[in-house]
């Protein structure tokens, strides 16, 4: 299984309206997100040709991955966030509004069928040394080899697409306890990928996200929602009546889905007023 940790609102949004939210990984709670594995692979790049005593290269490289930075925005990836834990307290605590949200129980094989294309299910790697990922020498070998940088441009910008394409799948590795899996996608790069945005409007700010139609995504496989969610965990500081939940999911549909609710056993103290 893999566990998506949220708030009942957000639970409405998936069961009700069978909708998914791919959010913005920049807005995420790792500030480090994306720029983590790109700051790494341009230490590697550079420690190497530092080695080999380049030092004009090493500037440009510098530069470029430096303006290529300041661009992130236009790279962003986007995407749904899962753990590979049940029942956990820091999840609760991060992600399912302090114990008092819900934990939605997916089959990971059945996503991982749902997926494909612009939209991929990736496991998260928690580390800041890149030295040994296969772009390190691609990056190094274009450049070390090239007398003109100018004039492997294009070829670098392919690599460098590939690489925020890739950046989306590590963070840092003080997040390591998550063990977390995402349902990822890099809008910038993929044409084919025809999700409009949305927008969602609160009191404090506009946050731009893609939905995910899930009742689409399971009708391509022949399933149903339900068959997707295998299990549905009140939080542990939550007030949720199960009854009244169960009702809901009745009204909705997914009665099937009703003798799947469970109470969280994780004895997280309820938030003080």
């Amino acid at each position: 299984m893999l566990y998506h940790y949220t708030d009942f609102a957000a639970f409405d949004g998936i069961i009700r309206c069978a909708e998914l939210r791919l959010n913005n990984i920049l807005n995420m709670n790792d500030t480090s997100e994306m720029r983590l594995f790109m700051n790494g692979i341009c230490k590697a790049v550079v420690g190497r040709l530092s080695a080999d005593g380049e030092t004009e290269k090493v500037y440009r490289t510098e530069s470029f991955f430096q303006k290529e930075l300041m661009e992130e925005f236009h790279y962003s990836a986007y995407a749904a966030c899962f753990s590979k834990f049940r029942d956990d307290a820091s999840q609760w605590e991060r992600y399912g509004h302090s114990g008092q949200g819900v934990c939605i129980a997916f089959h990971e094989d059945l996503l991982q069928k749902m997926v494909g294309g612009p939209i991929s299910l990736q496991e998260v790697y928690y580390q800041e040394d890149m030295r040994e990922h296969p772009l390190v020498d691609a990056f190094y070998n274009l450049i070390k080899n090239s007398s003109d940088f100018d004039s492997n441009l294009p070829a670098l910008q392919s690599l460098i697409n590939d690489a925020w394409v890739q950046s989306a799948a590590f963070k840092h590795p003080s997040f390591c306890s998550e063990r977390e899996f995402r349902l990822v996608v890099s809008p910038f790069i993929f044409n084919e990928f025809a999700v409009e945005p949305k927008y969602h409007v609160s009191m404090e700010r506009i946050k731009k996200y893609y939905p995910l139609e899930l009742n689409r995504m399971c009708g391509k496989l022949n399933m149903h929602l339900s068959d997707l969610v295998g299990e549905i965990i009140i939080g542990p500081t939550s007030q949720q009546s199960p009854a009244i939940l169960q009702d809901y999911l009745t009204d909705c549909g997914l009665h099937i889905l009703k003798d799947r609710i469970s109470l969280s056993s994780c004895p997280l103290r309820r938030p003080t007023t």
